[in-house]
């Protein structure tokens, strides 16, 4: 009895529990590595859904109207901060394909990443050059640009034009409200690939 106390305060697993192993001492139950796996997989693929949604809601809104016979139509390239957010949703949706068929080929295959340079460089995708930040300023241009065009500024003497283009705007809102969750999403996503990265730097020794 003495001695299976001692195990299990070492944190070895007696031999009837599932482990699954990192490195030289990193050890995860494999009911935790297969959850994680599966809602990597499940917060990707949402991500991808999400951003390829708001870029074609954006890219395809358009209205027109006629002022004084002049007719006039309203496009999200007639705003560099719409441009911006659908080029932004455009790239984290192509990556969060790709990074979700990487997930769903280790589920299949039953592999797990123990490659520290690829998990350095899926966390550094996920946190900078891709999924948060890239995408989280993208929003915020085109959330204060939407503001303007909805409210305008008394101070610039920037007129209000959403009452002119409702249909237009009402679009452009939707696009800009689905690249806010794609974004939350991401955000999670940098979560996950963080405890992927810093779970292979467990030590066994002087481990509590």
């Amino acid at each position: 009895m003495s001695h299976g106390g001692g195990a299990a305060d070492n944190g070895v697993s007696p031999g009837n529990v599932p482990v699954c192993y990192y490195g030289g001492a990193g050890r995860v139950p494999a009911a935790v590595e297969r959850r994680v796996r599966a809602a990597e997989l499940f917060l990707r693929c949402a991500a991808c859904g999400l951003a390829l949604l708001a870029a074609a809601l954006l890219g395809a809104d358009r209205q027109t109207r006629v002022f004084f016979s002049i007719q006039k139509t309203a496009r999200y390239t007639d705003m560099q901060s719409l441009v911006f957010l659908v080029i932004a949703n455009g790239m984290a949706a192509c990556y969060s394909l790709l990074q979700g068929a990487r997930c769903l080929l280790s589920i299949l295959t039953g592999g797990v990443l123990t490659n520290r340079p690829m998990a350095w460089a899926i966390f550094s995708c996920d946190q900078a050059s891709v999924m948060a930040y890239f995408t989280i300023s993208a929003v915020a241009v085109a959330m204060e640009a939407a503001m303007i065009g909805k409210y305008g500024n008394q101070q610039f003497q920037w007129m209000k034009t959403c009452h002119l283009y409702k249909r237009f705007c009402a679009q452009a809102g939707g696009g800009v409200a689905c690249a806010v969750a794609a974004s939350l999403n991401m955000i999670v996503i940098s979560l996950v690939s963080a405890f992927n990265l810093f779970r292979l730097y467990g030590s066994g020794k002087g481990r509590k």
